[in-house]
């Protein structure tokens, strides 16, 4: 069975966003949720998120490196540009 990878985006509690890398995007949303997830998602003041978007790909590194693109983006707007976008493809 061929591995998915995905690249997802959160929006938290306090309303910032947050750009990561998974192969199960249902397990990775109730990690973060729990306060187990990235460093960034265990503040009580950041849960709960909700993933706001997502993007397969055919490999790890694909998905990692539209990860680390959004990641820097200059600002938010350019974030909130670049997932409209996405959902316009669709």
């Amino acid at each position: 069975m061929e591995t998915k990878h995905y690249f997802y985006v959160l929006k938290t509690k306090d309303n910032t966003l947050y750009g990561g890398y998974t192969t199960d995007p249902i397990r990775r949303l109730a990690e973060h949720n729990a306060g187990v997830g990235a460093k960034y998602t265990r503040l009580e003041k950041r849960r709960p998120v909700e993933m706001i978007h997502l993007e397969e790909f055919g490999t790890r590194s694909e998905a990692t490196k539209a990860e680390y693109a959004f990641k820097h983006l200059p600002s938010r707007k350019k974030k909130e540009e670049y997932m409209r976008m996405f959902q316009t493809l669709k």
